[in-house]
């Protein structure tokens, strides 16, 4: 089969490995259908994540078609559609019993494996561990298109960023950064009843997309950033400040929105120490939130996308093939010059 390898900082190829094959009995294999690339990936590339060594076939999202199972499934078939998540789970660890798969013990205290510790699904099939407990069928109804995007950046805005900020009905959300995640968070926001959602960004394609995706208000950054956020909020900041970056200046943005008694939930993966003014923020009874992606709401957000209340396929912007995939993570890793969010790639 072909796959995409990684050999090293800004080295790459899509190129013949051997096929993917169960291994153990909570195994399946699954030919992919549809796949992405996510900022995690872009890490990888940069050098930026040690555990992935050269040979590792990259990717951790997927839709595809079961083709092998294990002895010792019983979940699923050969034959079924299923979603591939970022997160594997054993399902039976203390982690995962108390619903945190993102520090599954078994799997070595990291529930991200595909494209990290084991071979991603950038790939034509890739091998899926425990199985049962980590795959999900795709309902009738649900596009390739639409599930792909399940498989991290729709449950991390909602998770990491929705869920842990403690969105309430009638709250007020800044979002800084209208990026895949970012943008996730806007869409899913509304679903706690957010009366204002306003998204922050220095682009301003991402701003318009923001506001198709039900972001009350667009602010583009600049010296009056937080001028005009505390103007949009009677003066008095946001309930939940939400940073989907991962730069210092973007935490410190969220950490100047927020109100007294207010969240600042941190999504965005931050690869340098950051200096909050702490000397000044502990007065305000602000919390600040943080964290890997569980994918423990794959399941309601399944159901949302079903039913017509998230429109999960918006968030793909370009296609390609895996003959095209190198030019994929050109246009993703350039994505405010080619207007893009998410890239779809599928095998023709």
């Amino acid at each position: 089969m072909k796959a995409l390898v990684y050999h090293g900082p800004n080295d790459k190829a899509w190129e013949t490995v051997p096929d993917a094959a169960v291994q153990d009995p909570t195994d399946v294999v699954v030919e992919v259908d549809i796949t992405t690339i996510c900022g995690t990936d872009l890490h990888i590339l940069q050098g930026d994540v040690p555990a992935v060594t050269d040979g590792r076939i990259l990717g951790h999202e997927a839709v595809g078609t079961i083709t092998e199972v294990g002895s010792a499934i019983s979940g699923f078939s050969v034959g079924d559609r299923v979603l591939v998540p970022a997160i594997s789970r054993c399902g039976r660890c203390e982690y995962c019993t108390r619903g945190m798969p993102s520090h599954c013990q078994t799997l070595g205290g990291i529930g991200w494996i595909f494209g990290h510790l084991i071979d991603g699904t950038q790939a034509e099939y890739v091998r899926v561990p425990y199985a049962d407990t980590s795959l999900y069928a795709i309902p009738e109804g649900v596009s390739d298109e639409q599930a792909i995007f399940l498989a991290d950046s729709l449950p991390t805005g909602y998770e990491v960023g929705v869920l842990a900020g403690g969105v309430r009905p009638g709250n007020t959300v800044a979002v800084v950064g209208a990026g895949a995640v970012g943008l996730s968070a806007v869409l899913t926001a509304g679903l706690w009843g957010a009366s204002k959602v306003i998204a922050i960004d220095s682009n301003k394609f991402r701003l318009e997309k923001a506001l198709e995706f039900g972001a009350t208000d667009a602010v583009e950054v600049g010296p009056g950033t937080v001028g005009d956020v505390t103007a949009l909020t009677d003066g008095l900041g946001v309930d939940v400040a939400i940073e989907a970056v991962g730069y210092p200046e973007t935490l410190l943005t969220a950490a100047s929105l927020v109100r007294p008694g207010g969240t600042i939930a941190n999504v965005g993966v931050h690869g340098t120490p950051v200096e909050l003014p702490m000397q000044d923020m502990w007065i305000s009874n602000v919390t600040l939130t943080m964290g890997l992606v569980d994918t423990v709401s794959i399941p309601t957000l399944l159901k949302m996308v079903a039913g017509g209340r998230i429109p999960a396929e918006k968030m793909g912007t370009h296609s390609f093939t895996f003959d095209q995939i190198g030019e994929a993570y050109d246009v993703f890793k350039n994505a405010a010059a080619h207007q893009a969010l998410k890239v779809v790639i599928t095998p023709s």
